[in-house]
């Protein structure tokens, strides 16, 4: 398959499942789905909550040999333990109380198709060596039974877990885990998508004003922007939620940034840099914005110092080890701790500034200043990467290559 043929079935394989974005992690995760359909392995999807992962199930099974035979979709975690065998594995009348007849189970319902079990690492122990089973051997025992039963499925897992850090604690078998995973795919979250926020919220809007039979919402630059900027910690379910609410009482407006204060949840503050997702990754404009802040800090420093000073002819004595009270200065706006979209929104919170000793700049080159703003950074921070990399204003993944290119790790 070329890549053009390729690029031609990932635009068909978007159009008949919805799926909207241009994002290459995201284009790189249809293309996985597509080229293991036709291979009848197991498949695990792994990403955060709200991104979407319920639709590469439906992908391989669509485009895969077993099209034609059922699909069956299981929510994992929302079956109670008690009853979970039964669910999947089905029962014979009297295995337990309330076990009135025969049932038929999901791994027996769906023989010949596929089953896709979300959140799959919510599984007790006891079921996943039975799950076990049906992977390495197809074979199943209805609960009450003695029978051993034969199925022939298909199954692609789900989850939002982090499946080593369950290994280590003992909630999910190791020896699953790799049965499972045969085929990974990792589905990006939206905060890593860069644009494709703007097409959702675009399609999200279109789609709630045909619903309600109401006019058409639209955005200001600005609320684009804070769009862009949040975490979005809820993923895409959580902006198709504050667009469906937006769609509905603001109905014909254009919606402001301070208007989006509304929407967004009360305590939702963490907001990160997105970085547009157009293709092949260009560092450039990381770069220019890493070297833009450094020189920006070091005028701002030196202008810090000479408040410091003017503070100590006052009698206020200050060393450059204790915390500053930002009332008590002029601290400049880019030095204090800020979330940018709540910039942007206007709401203001309370912060403090610590400054630390620093040597005369004379003789150091850029990429000494680059280092040491890093490394200062990562002090703060308590080497905590995404609150650094948030208090510098770039991306997680150039702080990691900026951390191996220094030697900060």
């Amino acid at each position: 398959m070329n890549q053009t043929d390729t690029s031609a079935e990932i635009r068909q394989a978007k159009a008949r499942f919805g799926i909207v974005g241009n994002a290459p992690s995201l284009l790189e995760a249809v293309q996985r789905a597509l080229r293991v359909a036709p291979i009848d392995l197991s498949v695990l999807i792994t990403g955060e909550s709200g991104t979407g992962k319920e639709f590469f199930p439906q992908i391989i099974h669509q485009y895969g040999s077993r099209k034609h035979s059922k699909y069956i979709a299981v929510n994992c975690g929302a079956i109670p333990e008690g009853t979970i065998d039964s669910e999947l594995f089905g029962h014979e009348k009297g295995a337990f109380t309330g076990a009135v007849a025969s049932r038929k189970g999901y791994f027996e319902e769906a023989d010949g198709g596929t089953i896709f079990l979300d959140e799959v690492a919510e599984l007790p122990l006891t079921t996943q060596a039975r799950l076990l089973r049906v992977l390495e051997s197809g074979e199943f025992i209805k609960v009450g039974s003695s029978t051993v039963q034969k199925t022939n499925i298909r199954i692609v897992a789900a989850t939002n877990v982090d499946m080593k850090r369950a290994i280590e604690t003992g909630k999910f078998r190791e020896d699953l885990y790799y049965r499972l995973s045969t085929v990974l795919i990792n589905v990006p979250a939206l905060r890593d998508r860069g644009s494709d926020i703007l097409l959702l919220m675009r399609k999200f809007a279109a789609d709630f004003a045909e619903k309600y039979r109401m006019p058409a919402v639209s955005f200001d630059d600005n609320a684009q922007r804070a769009l862009m900027h949040y975490s979005w910690p809820g993923n895409v379910r959580q902006l198709k939620n504050v667009i469906e609410q937006i769609a509905l009482f603001e109905a014909g407006n254009e919606v402001t940034a301070d208007m989006l204060k509304g929407y967004i949840p009360e305590g939702a503050t963490v907001f990160t840099p997105v970085l547009p997702a157009d293709g092949a990754h260009s560092y450039g404009a990381e770069r220019e914005l890493l070297f833009n802040m450094i020189f920006r800090m070091r005028n701002e420093i030196d202008s810090l110092r000479a408040t410091i000073e003017t503070l100590e002819n006052k009698g206020r004595p200050t060393t450059f080890n204790e915390a500053v009270p930002v009332e008590d200065l002029h601290v400049p706006h880019s030095l204090v701790k800020y979330s940018p979209v709540r910039d942007i929104i206007g709401e203001a919170a309370p912060v403090s500034l610590s400054l630390e000793p620093s040597s005369s700049d004379t003789g150091k080159t850029l990429e000494d200043t680059e280092r040491e703003t890093i490394m200062r950074a990562l002090e703060r921070n308590e080497g905590r990467r995404k609150a650094t990399a948030a208090e510098l204003n770039i991306s997680e993944r150039t702080l990691y290559r900026k951390i191996k290119e220094y030697g900060l790790e």
